[in-house]
């Protein structure tokens, strides 16, 4: 059977519809007379990374918030796998900056509490919580407490908490920005492997050109406030030929500059 040109234009639409995990629809946001996002329209494709990237206060973790359901926009919608947001679901979880972590309790228990308050059989939930307890490299410290953890580790366990809550949409506010530059760049390398094996779709903030090149799938460059996207970049870096050779590669160091040369003017 041959579709007429119609019936293929409207297959490649809901082909492309069903790619899009979460989609950002004439979303305004006001602070009293601050205008942080203004019309704001951006996809955010299934199964990938996108980085949120500008200028200091240019909304990015306001869009997330709004994402997560933890914040209404004044204007538009949000759609998660072609449902509207309301407030906060199943299907999205936060990595917080500031780790969020509960202080009197264990690694464990932090990783498995979101399963623990939906109501998950203990053994069923420190079951998933132990594989991503290892999957993130904390593997022999799930009884440790978060004051017993360096920053990197805390900030692990609050994404093995993420993971293990099983929702497939992340949203990371620059999780790695407390981190030294070693623990950064494992970091970085810990990510691209989630990436690529959790078949979760991770929307990522972060004030590093570097960071979001290496790392990102898309990355929307957005405008100072009120914010709007100013340019999406897909990077394509080949990862198969190192992580050395990647931030040496002509095609890396080459995006970096034009990402620089976009945002440089709005940079005080």
């Amino acid at each position: 059977m041959v579709m007429s040109q119609t019936e293929s234009a409207f297959a490649d639409a809901q082909s492309l519809e069903q790619d899009i995990a979460v989609s950002v629809q004439g979303v305004s946001k006001n602070y009293g007379a601050v205008e942080a996002l203004k019309n704001m329209s951006l996809d955010f494709p299934r199964g990938q990374l996108t980085s949120l990237l500008g200028p200091s206060g240019c909304g990015k973790t306001t869009l997330l918030k709004i994402i997560a359901g933890l914040l209404k926009s004044d204007t538009g919608k949000i759609i998660v796998n072609g449902k509207p947001v309301t407030g906060p679901g199943p299907n999205r979880a936060f990595v917080f900056q500031d780790f969020a972590l509960l202080p009197w309790a264990s690694v464990m228990r932090n990783v498995a509490f979101g399963l623990e308050l939906r109501g998950v059989a203990k053994s069923e939930r420190e079951d998933k919580a132990a594989k991503y307890i290892n999957d993130v490299g904390l593997a022999g410290f799930e009884g440790a407490y978060p004051h017993e953890l360096s920053g990197g580790m805390r900030q692990r366990v609050g994404l093995a908490r993420a993971l293990s809550v099983d929702a497939n949409v992340l949203l990371l506010d620059e999780p790695f920005s407390a981190v030294d530059e070693q623990t950064r760049r494992k970091f970085q390398e810990d990510l691209l492997a989630l990436v690529a094996n959790e078949n979760k779709t991770f929307i990522f903030v972060t004030h590093s050109i570097e960071e979001a090149v290496y790392c990102s799938d898309q990355i929307a460059l957005l405008l100072p406030r009120p914010s709007r996207v100013h340019e999406i970049i897909r990077p394509n870096i080949n990862r198969a030929i190192g992580v050395e050779s990647i931030r040496r590669a002509p095609e890396y160091l080459d995006i970096v500059d034009q990402i620089w040369a976009s945002l440089r003017a709005y940079v005080e």
